[in-house]
C-alpha cells in the first residue's frame, strides 16, 4: 500500500482567476516519470472554483473522464451541444474518444469543489459519449468497462467498516472525513494505492466519504 498525502499533491490552476487545482499524478508542467499512472488511472485532480470561475473550452482525446462533486454545482457544456449541471452525489462520465471539447464552470453563488479522475481507455478512438447518474447509492458500483474499472462510493459512519474491493489495482481517495486503512489514518485529499488488494477493510474514524477505483487492467507504464 502506497499512501500519498494531500499536501504532497502538485499545485496548479490559476488562483488569481479563482481556480485552485491539486494533482495526484504527473500533470502539465509538473512532470514526474515515476508518477504517471496507477492501473488505468492517470489523473485524480481536486478542483476548487470560486463563484463565476471555470475552465474555458478545451479539448480531450482518448480519455475517460469521471467527475465527482463534493460541494456546490458544476455546469458542464461540451461540443456535442449538451449542457448539464452536476451536483453532490452525481457521477458524471465523459468519454473523450477520438476528440471532444468541453467547458466546466461554477455558475452558482457558492464555491465549487469537485474531484476529477481520468482513466486510460482499453481501446482509444471511437465516438465521444456522455452519461450522468443522479444520486448514486452508497455501495452501488459504477462500471466503466471502457477502462476495465469500477468506481465504488462509500460513506462509512464513525466506527463502521467497509470492505475494499479485491483487485489488481485499487485506488482509495478520501473526499471528506477520516478513515483508517491497514492501521493508517487517511484524511481529506489523502489517497492509497493498493496493489493486489485482498480482504482489506476501511474503518470510519469519523463519518466519511471515500471513492475507490477497482481496476483489473495491467499498469502500462
Amino acid at each position: 500500500m502506497d499512501v500519498r498525502r494531500a499536501d504532497a499533491r502538485y499545485p496548479g490552476g490559476d488562483p488569481a482567476a479563482g481556480i485552485e487545482s491539486w494533482h495526484a499524478f504527473s500533470f502539465g508542467p509538473h512532470y514526474d516519470p515515476d508518477n504517471l499512472r496507477f492501473g488505468a488511472l492517470i489523473a485524480c485532480n481536486e478542483e476548487r472554483l470560486a463563484p463565476g470561475a471555470g475552465f474555458g473550452e478545451h479539448p480531450h482525446r482518448h480519455t475517460e473522464i469521471v467527475t465527482w462533486v463534493a460541494e456546490g454545482e458544476l455546469t458542464h457544456r461540451d461540443s456535442t451541444g449538451r449542457e448539464t449541471r452536476v451536483r453532490a452525489g452525481d457521477v458524471q462520465r465523459l468519454s473523450a474518444a477520438a476528440g471532444v471539447r468541453h467547458v466546466e464552470r461554477n455558475d452558482g453563488p457558492v464555491p465549487l469543489v469537485f474531484v476529477q479522475m481520468w482513466l486510460a481507455p482499453l481501446d482509444p478512438g471511437g465516438e465521444p459519449s456522455y452519461e450522468i447518474v443522479r444520486g448514486i447509492a452508497d455501495s452501488t458500483p459504477y462500471a466503466l468497462p471502457e477502462a476495465g474499472a469500477l468506481l465504488h462510493v462509500r460513506r462509512p459512519a464513525a466506527g463502521e467498516r467497509t470492505a475494499l474491493p479485491d483487485g489488481a489495482y485499487v485506488y482509495v481517495h478520501v473526499v471528506r472525513g477520516t478513515v483508517r486503512l491497514a492501521g493508517t489514518e487517511l484524511r481529506p485529499g489523502d489517497a492509497a494505492r493498493v496493489t493486489g488488494a485482498e480482504g482489506l477493510e476501511a474503518e470510519g474514524v469519523t463519518e466519511a466519504e471515500i471513492l475507490m477505483w477497482e481496476m483489473t487492467t495491467a499498469d502500462r507504464r
